[in-house]
């Protein structure tokens, strides 16, 4: 019975993911790990004799039973880091889960992995840029992993449900029950689009240490992470972090300098965490996505509702040229005295919705 063993590694006490790879690794199964003599477990690197006092075989064997008959019964697959099914992106990671437990239909080792992670406080702007991103990337067939938390997170996996579009969502808590309780239907959906995963057993609560930990997983299963909206303190900005620990590609959507929401993705642009995203264009560019032949061109999709009343005329005239215009050009055709409208072009190239070349000449990007 190693699948009781593998899930009975999870329960050993002091024994964290990265020791219980190593572990299993050393001595070559997890039913291995329970009928070594201590000889053999003293010689792994990173057991001590405390540790080898405190396993607690037995009762790691009890829970893991007890555990095994809750997945039978409630249709939830159990992924040892061993199982060709374990997201092999996430497997790379050092600290990685050394077991999942999952529900739902996902290919977890998808071609194309994105994951999409925001404030849980989304304003406009984060929502509508939520909903283009999604509605632009299924034209390339992805993935999308985020967290199912509040705001930009439920957001993304409501809109691949819309799309029809595989998403997962990793929880910080057991399979056994949904916080935010208000994203239950959304999760309950999710499951014939994909899917939801967890490294918790069932009775493991929502606890605040819990979310870090299930943010490794978010960024650990993807090609890159992308932010959408984030304050400079929140589980976003953490994902992007553990994201770039990994050498994974991080994205970001610039905002306005006053949104505090938008204060973290500035700061992961500013300080070359996270490269400065636009459109679904620049992040297909910079993963060597093939451009599907059977779509429509993909568009730019800067949004206007994030400018200013005097910002979206200068836009909307800026776009209605294929050419840069001149700053001397401009002023006359908006009417616009020359000092604001240099103050609103700067904010504008600050946030990426219009370009700047030498000699005073502006593109809409």
């Amino acid at each position: 019975m190693s699948q009781l063993h593998e899930v009975a590694i999870t329960f050993l006490k002091n024994i964290g993911a990265t020791l219980g790879r190593v572990v299993v690794s050393h001595l070559g199964s997890a039913e291995a790990v329970f009928n070594a003599s201590a000889a053999k477990l003293l010689a792994v690197p990173g057991i001590g004799d405390k540790t080898l006092r405190e396993l607690n075989f037995e009762e790691a064997l009890q829970k893991a039973a007890a555990e095994l008959q809750f997945a039978e019964k409630n249709n939830i697959d159990i992924l040892f880091y061993t199982d060709p099914r374990y997201p092999k992106r996430l497997k790379n990671c050092f600290d990685a889960p050394t077991l999942l437990y999952s529900k739902g239909n996902a290919d977890l080792n998808a071609r194309k992995v994105i994951s999409i992670v925001g404030t849980r406080n989304a304003t406009d702007y984060g929502r509508a840029l939520c909903e283009e991103l999604v509605a632009e990337l299924k034209q390339y067939n992805v993935l999308i992993v985020s967290g199912l938390a509040h705001g930009i997170d439920v957001m993304a996996h409501k809109e691949c449900l819309k799309q029809q579009m595989s998403t997962v969502g990793v929880l910080g808590h057991g399979l056994d029950k949904m916080y935010p309780a208000a994203n239950k239907n959304t999760a309950d959906k999710m499951l014939e689009y994909g899917g939801l995963l967890s490294e918790y057993p069932s009775g493991v609560p929502a606890g605040p240490a819990n979310f870090p930990e299930r943010n490794r997983i978010v960024a650990g299963m993807a090609d890159a992470t992308i932010v959408i909206e984030a304050s400079i303190k929140g589980g976003a900005l953490i994902t992007a972090e553990i994201a770039n620990s990994y050498n994974r590609d991080v994205f970001a959507f610039p905002g306005r300098l006053t949104d505090t929401y938008s204060e973290g993705c500035n700061f992961l642009i500013r300080n070359h965490k996270a490269s400065l995203l636009t459109c679904v264009a620049d992040l297909a560019y910079s993963m060597g996505w093939e451009k599907p032949t059977d779509v429509k061109p993909v568009e730019q999709f800067l949004l206007p509702l994030d400018l200013t009343d005097d910002e979206r005329t200068i836009y909307y005239m800026l776009q209605q040229n294929n050419a840069p215009m001149a700053i001397d050009d401009l002023t006359i055709k908006t009417n616009m005295p020359m000092s604001l409208l240099a103050m609103n072009l700067l904010n504008m190239e600050m946030q990426g919705f219009i370009k700047a070349f030498p000699g005073k000449l502006y593109k809409a990007s």
